[in-house]
């Protein structure tokens, strides 16, 4: 998932980029509140993590834009102002969630985890396809319950493409999801992650492709792989 950090204090926000990517996330940084409206007009963000005290433009004032035209958008609001009032204000303004600092990293990663989850309407995180299952909880993939060793962006990749099983996805949207804003289209690294995660996959499923490409359109989940239950 794609989520953009914006904060001013450099030092916080190297924190928080650099951990969030240690989660599997793809992150871009913002530093006042105009930069953070020009990145959000360009990249599908799939979460905004955003301060209140900002130069430029102030958080309350870049939520309110944001809101005028995307209300899907998930906003979790992190900020130094602690008061039941400023949390009332933020929500009321349109944020998902309010986070006060000082905070506990892990307990942040957590909240993006649930707004994350809410935006699929998940009944459940473990989603099977025949005999491959993806636990988007716990940020895992198995083959007749052996484990498939991935790394994050091969699983990142994966991941998109279950939660959009029923169409193609371009190579640009997937870019767009699972990198932050510095990758290229039109570098070697996409099609080296995607045809990595093609290969560990065949080790355990065999002649079946479970990611399939059509020239020119995108990715998408094979068909005979596309009746699934929710366990």
């Amino acid at each position: 998932m794609r989520v953009l950090v914006v904060e001013d204090e450099m030092s916080l926000q190297k924190a928080l980029c650099n951990g969030l990517k240690k989660y599997g996330y793809a992150v871009d940084p913002a530093n006042d509140g105009k930069q953070a409206l020009e990145l959000i007009d360009i990249y599908p963000y799939d979460l905004v993590v955003l301060d209140l005290n900002l130069p430029k433009m102030n958080g309350m004032d870049v939520l309110k834009e944001v809101r005028k035209t995307n209300k899907g958008l998930r906003v979790l609001i992190l900020s130094a102002r602690a008061e039941v009032e400023d949390k009332i204000s933020g929500l009321d303004a349109g944020a998902n969630d309010y986070l006060s600092k000082p905070f506990h990293f892990k307990e942040l990663e957590a909240r993006i985890r649930a707004l994350l989850r809410r935006e699929f309407i998940q009944k459940d995180s473990v989603h099977m396809h025949e005999n491959v299952k993806i636990n988007t909880a716990l940020k895992y993939v198995t083959v007749n319950e052996q484990k498939v060793e991935l790394t994050k962006k091969e699983y990142s990749i994966l991941e998109y493409l279950f939660m959009n099983k029923d169409r193609i996805v371009s190579a640009e949207e997937l870019i767009e999801h699972v990198w932050d804003s510095e990758a290229d289209l039109f570098s070697n690294s996409f099609k080296v992650h995607i045809n990595s995660l093609k290969k560990k996959l065949a080790k355990y499923i065999g002649d079946k492709e479970l990611i399939n490409n059509t020239r020119g359109l995108g990715y998408f989940i094979t068909k005979e792989f596309a009746d699934d239950t929710t366990k």
